[in-house]
């Protein structure tokens, strides 16, 4: 299926690539003392600008990276339009720690977190990888009509917002997904979310949201995505509600193997406690409800 082929390409092609930029002299990079005004990250696909050490507000314009240790935003970072934050490398102890939000405008791109498991670091092999890093952001994470979000193994305090977006309905690569060699999609996996995660409207290849806890509701709507595996909304803990209508496809386990949602008070829509779906999807022998009560009395 699309989504294992995605994964494997866009983790190898990407790494491939910045491999290279680790070499390349940095677009723009800042010395670990703490910047008490707006830093402007700038830099290019083959020239990325480096955020290093400590910084009171970031704007991201072009590509930058974070790959050279923690870096930490006392405030928010701006990811301009059709610009790229990677913060996705775990060597040098590298993690992003924002203390209040993050905000990806339109045609934006973020990539945060990595994990062993499930999303090879880029600076990591690829065919046996073995590192991790975890980012942390205590405000929220709000997309407006960003590009791609992509978010492993990560903590967000407050709350996501995606709405509208992607590379429309196709899943031929644009934007940063080109130099990936990967169609464009948004995912949110092994994460923790402390407030609500709403996605809707977003038009592009594919979507996942697995494995994630989220303390308070989510809401997944009116979303259109290209490859008929998308959608793979499993395996999350929610403890309040999840909601999930008008999406196409409907929300499914896909090729995922996943374990239905758990859900503390109520599972509407497509996410309902009456929703029975193949698992895994395009057979016709074994089905699950794709959510569960959390509580079973």
């Amino acid at each position: 299926m699309l989504r294992r082929h995605k994964r494997l390409t866009a983790a190898v092609a990407t790494a491939g690539t910045l491999v290279g930029l680790m070499s390349a002299v940095p677009a723009t990079a800042a010395s670990a003392a703490p910047t008490w005004s707006t830093h402007i990250c700038r830099g290019s696909l083959h020239h990325p600008g480096h955020l290093v050490g400590n910084y009171w507000n970031v704007v991201v314009r072009g590509v930058c990276v974070v790959s050279r240790g923690r870096v930490f935003v006392q405030r928010n970072i701006w990811i301009d339009r059709d610009s790229v934050l990677l913060a996705a490398f775990a060597r040098h102890h590298s993690r992003l720690v924002v203390g209040r939000n993050v905000f990806v405008k339109k045609n934006g791109t973020l990539i945060l977190g990595c994990e062993a498991k499930h999303f090879a670091c880029l600076d990591d092999s690829q065919k046996h990888p073995r590192l991790n890093s975890r980012s942390t952001i205590f405000g929220n994470l709000l997309g407006d009509r960003a590009l791609g979000i992509v978010v492993h193994n990560s903590s967000i305090e407050h709350s996501v917002s995606e709405i509208k977006g992607g590379g429309g309905f196709t899943c031929k690569p644009h934007g940063v997904f080109k130099a990936f060699k990967s169609p464009v999609y948004s995912d949110y996996e092994d994460t923790f979310i402390r407030g609500n995660l709403h996605v809707s409207g977003l038009h592009s290849c594919w979507l996942g949201v697995i494995r994630n806890l989220i303390a308070s509701s989510a809401r997944i709507g009116s979303n259109r995505l290209a490859d008929p595996d998308a959608n793979e909304v499993v395996g999350n803990v929610v403890l309040l509600n999840l909601l999930c209508f008008n999406n196409h496809p409907k929300v499914q386990f896909g090729d995922s193997h996943g374990k239905p949602n758990r859900v503390g008070r109520h599972a509407l829509g497509e996410c309902g406690f009456h929703v029975l779906r193949p698992n895994p999807a395009g057979q016709h022998h074994h089905f699950s409800h794709i959510s569960v009560p959390l509580h079973h009395h």
